[in-house]
């Protein structure tokens, strides 16, 4: 019966719980599912990570390339986002070129990254106006279930925190860079962003890390991206119904708790993979 009413009346369904202060999956309205990591297993690849919020699963792997500065910024160099939401992850995901959601996703990463200043790319930069590193950050979902931006935050940012990089040198005779892959450095990591995303229902009713389908039945989404000094670095809001000052402040003061718990969960991962080396 639950099952038939759940496919007839997918919103009356949710409203049935959400009047409970719960959800069907048993949660409350602002408790997050259950976040794991793993790191550096893409062994071809500088920096790796991999991360499920719930079902939703996000791999990131980071691959360093020596390139030219760009003539605006002969002083650095700079890291291009991109995630990938193939078929495999979900059925309303279409084979072909990327779609707009992961061409959207893929910018706000970009915003995300600057914005909170996560590396500071002169630190990429090898030789001001000759050469500097260009990172490639690639994240590819293999499980869609909702939530996929703060997903695609915890897997960069923990990617980058796993990345070595070789000593490079240029040569003074003949001008060209040499690379050793002996001696290899971590980047220098200024800041530590985290996203927290919420749904509202019913244009009132606030969930924090939405499900597809709750995601797929609410009036508005919100992602708040916070650092380990409370600042806010982006308030991303496509649209919707419209949030009181209120229920924004409501966000805000639950991304910067997930904030620490998610930059605890990666130092604690990272310190273990280092002990176990």
């Amino acid at each position: 019966m639950a099952a038939g009413f759940k496919i007839a009346e997918p919103l009356e369904y949710h409203r049935s719980f959400l009047k409970d202060n719960c959800r069907p999956d048993g949660r409350e309205l602002s408790e997050f599912r259950t976040t794991t990591l793993n790191i550096g297993s893409i062994s071809t690849a500088n920096g790796s990570a991999l991360v499920k919020v719930g079902n939703t699963t996000v791999i990131c792997g980071i691959k360093a390339e020596l390139t030219n500065p760009i003539v605006e910024a002969p002083g650095k160099g700079y890291i291009v986002p991109n995630l990938d939401l193939p078929p495999l992850c979900s059925s309303r995901f279409r084979p072909g070129p990327p779609g707009e959601q992961a061409q959207a996703a893929s910018q706000f990463i970009a915003d995300v990254i600057e914005s909170s200043a996560v590396i500071q790319t002169e630190d990429l930069c090898i030789e001001r106006g000759k050469l500097c590193w260009v990172l490639y950050c690639d994240m590819m979902c293999v499980d869609y279930d909702g939530n996929v931006l703060d997903a695609c935050i915890i897997a960069l940012l923990a990617a980058l925190k796993n990345t070595q990089l070789p000593e490079v040198t240029i040569n003074a005779e003949s001008g060209k860079p040499e690379v050793n892959l002996e001696k290899r450095r971590s980047l220098h990591i200024q800041k530590h962003p985290v996203g927290a995303s919420f749904c509202v229902f019913d244009n009132s009713i606030l969930i924090v890390d939405p499900t597809a389908e709750e995601e797929s039945l609410s009036t508005s989404h919100l992602t708040v991206v916070t650092d380990e000094e409370d600042r806010l670095c982006v308030v991303h809001k496509p649209g919707g119904t419209s949030l009181s000052g209120e229920k924004l402040q409501e966000c805000i003061s639950r991304a910067t708790a997930r904030q620490r718990e998610i930059q605890k969960l990666v130092d604690k991962v990272i310190h273990s993979v280092k002990t176990a080396q």
